[in-house]
């Protein structure tokens, strides 16, 4: 396929050509606008005929409205949203309540960057009903490419509401000029704006192999919005015309509260609560006639646009009749503040919507916003509570978000965490920067090092340099460059088969474990069969297996993090199930046959190991009950990051901004087992996949993206409900006691628990037992005494090191062992945690600690006894 750069510029060529084919001109000549051309290039419709240029603040000089909107009608941020939905709701449009900003029903972002992203895939390409249509939603977004941008344009945020008009309509109900009509209905209606202040231009957009026209409304240098008909799709053989036709209308709500108001900036309309806080607690500025000079021209200060920003900031002194350095005394000052104020606003939303703060990916951004707003306020020295800045947003938003408000406290304590790594972060940095100053400076890719790896900030590093006369340049997008350096997440797909082309023309596979994990005996026709592995040559060639795909199967391939089942089909071993596409293909140990004993149609009977099958499927329902405990216990924030189900052993990859305690650990093992004795009942059932996002939101993709129009729900009824494919138990009390058996911290943000039920629990219960009183009883202590005495032995090894090291005598009472306190709980696994090793390892690394110090002990009578015999 073509670039959609390329796509788009071809096709805006095109259009531009014949705009009655491709745009509502019909409309728009209707209502007395003509069609002209900008000096930049830009075909624009106006109903002036006086006009010149297409609007944009590159060619009008900046923004025309600031203390002089042309709109009628003034309202707040919250005022937008409630007059644009009861507007669109007369015109038959369904207002719906936002995704969350995490975009768990996709596999390729994290975010949630666009309205448009609700619905991708599933709904944009038919397979899947939208909840309304069509529907407008207050989608908010998050991007992080303008972070450099925020608080000096006036008008860029790292979190923004994208007004979303949407409708997904076929061919013969598709009406352009009805939609385009209503949005400039919106603005003569809703703003009040009469068409004299209205411009609109001519575009394209593409993205996702889908392209189309595309209408952007202006007014007074700011752009209002746009509207996108996504109508052709880029095929192998060509271009064609979607079947399905999308409109993708995205406003900015903070632009249309800003341009309501006319105020300075927008900020002060979109989070006016938060400013005027900030303008107190701060005492910065921000009524001064400088500023009000300053912000028409603002825009020219955008990063991604401007070659020199040093040069731009020149330019726009020079028209201001001021200085460079006294523009900017008066401007960064309130950049910060305005960050600080967009900072905490995206750190609630995302936070209260199940992200964390990373150094992994996408939510690494979290941390570049939270650390920065935190470096603003400390290098102004302003009294600034980033707690009290959430709930002012929080109660602010209310009446379009209240799930905010509801999320408070959890957002809190997450932050409070994450300033703690920031307070630690600046305590070291500070000898980091001594040091580098000391060796000649600081060079950008040394800031990018840096802040990528210590957090350490530019300014931080700025203010400390300063302290000893030197100075440091910061790249004006600097924060873009951060962003840069995690954009790209590695994805981790399936590897193909060589030959699993071969069965593309066959049947779905009927899957029959979906009704009954209990299943485990199925009667099958032969649909599709292929050589595996064989040895020899010619006639000694023996085969070793093959692979088999059945019209229906019990079996369970690997799949979700749940390993496949094996058995028999004919007497024949299964040694391996996956899946491919929509077949499932079952891998055949046939040892030593000349040929395959299967073909195609031939009638089979195939059993399962049910043993084996109730082990995995214990393990798989105890994930989902693990989950919902941890949820219970640590907080809404929780969610799966990941899992593993063997006969041996489950884990639980969960996100979580710390270490989880012993106490949360037995809190959350005493939480599923408390779900487990209540035994209540496991139903699972297939769904419409709209309505099911409709009964039970986005918390349903736990595992990740679930494709298909109709989803699998597996609901513990008051518990827990999640999109899976796995097989499941009937009942919570058919898993058995469950144990945690480790917690460990995988990587940031992400914390792994490792569990055991059923038989599994009881061969390891066993083995363990033995196991604790011969390492208990090796260092002379009984069982519920081991973990203590562990974490003295474990410290008294790393004193001898030490000590051997520096040639140090350490004396007789500082090498005895004397702790000896009673734990409650899994001694073994504690131990273990402590030692930082399996439980299976705890006595040979008992042992090697206690041969050690031994070693230590003879060495240091050595040293000890060395003067007398010299002296001697």
């Amino acid at each position: 396929m073509r670039p959609d750069k390329v796509v788009k510029k071809e096709f805006k060529l095109k259009a531009s050509k014949s705009p009655d084919s491709y745009y509502a001109t019909s409309v728009l000549k209707q209502q007395g606008f003509m069609r002209k051309q900008c000096k930049c290039g830009t075909f624009f419709w106006t109903v002036n005929p006086e006009q010149k240029t297409c609007g944009d603040p590159a060619c009008t000089g900046g923004f025309g409205f600031i203390g002089s909107t042309p709109a009628k009608k003034e309202m707040d941020y919250v005022e937008v949203w409630q007059e644009f939905s009861r507007l669109f709701r007369k015109k038959g449009y369904t207002p719906i309540p936002r995704y969350p900003v995490v975009a768990r029903w996709r596999d390729d972002t994290y975010f949630v960057k666009a309205s448009i992203y609700d619905f991708q895939p599933y709904v944009v390409s038919g397979e899947v009903e939208p909840p309304a249509n069509p529907l407008v939603v207050p989608q908010l977004c998050l991007r992080f490419n303008d972070i450099d941008n925020i608080g000096i344009t006036g008008a860029h945020y790292s979190c923004f509401d994208m007004i979303g008009q949407h409708a997904f309509l076929p061919e013969d109900k598709w009406d352009q000029g009805k939609v385009f009509g209503d949005i400039h209905d919106w603005l003569k209606t809703g703003l009040g704006l009469p068409d004299e202040e209205i411009t609109f231009h001519e575009d394209a957009w593409a993205g996702g192999g889908n392209f189309g026209p595309c209408m952007e409304y202006f007014s007074r240098g700011l752009e209002l919005g746009n509207q996108v008909y996504m109508l052709y799709e880029q095929t192998p053989s060509g271009d064609k015309p979607l079947k399905l036709k999308v409109l993708d209308m995205g406003m900015g709500h903070e632009r249309n509260a800003w341009f309501s108001k006319g105020t300075s900036t927008s900020y002060d309309t979109t989070f006016p609560n938060v400013t005027k806080k900030l303008y107190k607690l701060t005492g910065v500025n921000h009524d001064t006639q400088l500023l009000k000079s300053f912000l028409p021209y603002s825009s020219n200060l955008n990063v991604d646009e401007v070659d020199d920003i040093n040069k731009a900031w020149g330019q726009i002194s020079k028209k201001l009749g001021v200085s460079t350095a006294e523009l900017k005394r008066t401007i960064i000052p309130l950049s910060k503040l305005y960050s600080v104020a967009d900072h905490s606003r995206a750190l609630l939303v995302a936070l209260s919507d199940g992200a964390l703060p990373s150094n992994v990916g996408d939510a690494y951004n979290l941390r570049v916003l939270l650390r920065r707003a935190l470096s603003f306020i400390d290098q102004e020295a302003w009294d600034v509570d980033m707690h009290d800045l959430f709930e002012t947003h929080a109660r602010y938003l209310k009446p379009i978000y209240p799930e905010l408000l509801e999320n408070l406290e959890n957002v809190k304590k997450i932050f409070n965490v994450e300033k703690e790594k920031y307070n630690a972060t600046k305590q070291k940095s500070r000898a980091i920067v001594a040091r580098l100053i000391k060796e000649g400076g600081v060079t950008e890719d040394k800031l990018l090092q840096l802040y990528d790896s210590h957090g350490i900030s530019p300014e931080l590093i700025a203010h400390e340099a300063a302290k000893e006369g030197k100075e440091v340049i910061i790249p004006d997008d600097f924060y873009a460059k951060v962003t840069e350096l995690h954009d790209n997440v590695e994805q981790v797909h399936a590897t193909a088969r060589e030959d699993d082309h071969k069965f593309d023309h066959l049947p779905e596979t009927k899957i029959l474990y979906y009704d009954d994990y209990a299943k485990i005996e199925f009667d099958a026709t032969v649909i599709g069969v292929t050589e595996g592995t064989s040895v020899g040559e010619f006639k000694d060639r023996k085969i070793r297996s093959c692979s088999l795909c059945l019209d229906q199967t019990a079996f369970y391939p690997t799949s979700g993090g749940q390993l496949h089942d094996i058995g028999t089909i004919d007497g024949f071993q299964v040694k391996e199930v996956y899946k491919t596409g929509k077949l499932v293909r079952h891998i055949i140990n046939i040892e030593n046959c000349n040929q395959i004993p299967f073909e195609n149609g031939q009638k089979v009977n195939a059993k399962i190991d049910f043993k084996r099958r109730l082990q995995l499927t214990q393990h798989h329902t105890e994930t989902h009950i693990i989950n919902a405990a941890a949820r219970a216990v640590l907080g809404s924030h929780i969610n799966q990051a990941g899992a593993k189900k063997t006969t041996e052993k489950a884990h639980l990859d969960i996100t979580h901004y710390q270490n989880v305690t012993e106490d949360e650990i037995k809190a959350i093992e005493d939480e599923a087992n408390r779900i487990v004795k209540a035994a209540i009942p496991i139903r699972t059932r297939f769904m419409p996949r709209s309505e099911a996002e409709k009964q039970y939101g986005m918390a349903l993709y736990q595992g990740g993206a679930v494709p298909g129009k109709k989803i699998r729900v597996v609901e513990i009824a008051g518990v827990d409900v999640e999109a899976c494919g796995g097989t499941h138990l009937h009942n919570t009390s058919e898993v058995g006691k469950i144990r945690i058996i480790r917690s460990a911290k995988v990587q940031d943000g992400i914390v792994r628990l490792t569990f055991i039920a059923g038989e599994a629990l009881e061969q390891i219960s066993t083995s363990q037992g033995d196991l604790l009183m011969q390492v208990a009883s090796s260092v002379d202590v009984t069982p519920e005494q081991l973990p203590a005495r562990a974490e003295e032995l474990f410290e008294l090894w790393k004193r001898c090191k030490k000590a051997k090291k520096k040639g140090k005598a350490l004396s007789d009472g500082e090498l005895k062992l004397v702790r000896i306190e009673a734990y409650k709980g899994d001694a073994l696994a504690r131990t273990a945690e402590i030692l930082r090793t399996q439980p299976e390892h705890v006595l040979n690394t008992i042992k090697r600690f206690l041969d050690d110090i031994e070693q230590y002990k003879k060495q240091r009578d050595a040293l000890l006894d060395a003067p007398d015999k010299q002296s001697g």
